[in-house]
C-alpha cells in the first residue's frame, strides 16, 4: 500500500470540477484509491462520496492506494493533487 498526505491549496477546496477530474484519474488505475479527511473516508472513484467529505482549503487529506499498479497510481495522483488542488 502506498500513501501520501496533501494540504488542499485551492481556495474553494475540493469542489465539483477537480473532484470530477480526480474520479477520472483514480478510475484510470486498477488499484483502490481512498481519500481520508477529518476522520471520514471515501472511495476516490465515487464523486458523491468525495463531495460528502466537505474538504476545504487548508485541510490535510490522506490518499491511500492499494493494488497491482499502486506505484504508478501513487505517483500520478500525487502529481494530480499538486497541479489541481
Amino acid at each position: 500500500m502506498k500513501e501520501f498526505q496533501y494540504v488542499i491549496q485551492d481556495p474553494i477546496g475540493l469542489h465539483a470540477r477537480p473532484a470530477g477530474l480526480l474520479v477520472k484519474q483514480a478510475g484510470a488505475f486498477q488499484s483502490k484509491v481512498t481519500l481520508t479527511c477529518g476522520g471520514k473516508s471515501a472511495d476516490a472513484r465515487k464523486l458523491i462520496m468525495l463531495m460528502s467529505l466537505g474538504i476545504k482549503q487548508g485541510m490535510e487529506v490522506t490518499c491511500q492506494i492499494e493494488g497491482e499498479d499502486e506505484d504508478t497510481a501513487a505517483e500520478a495522483l500525487e502529481k494530480f493533487f499538486q497541479e489541481n488542488l
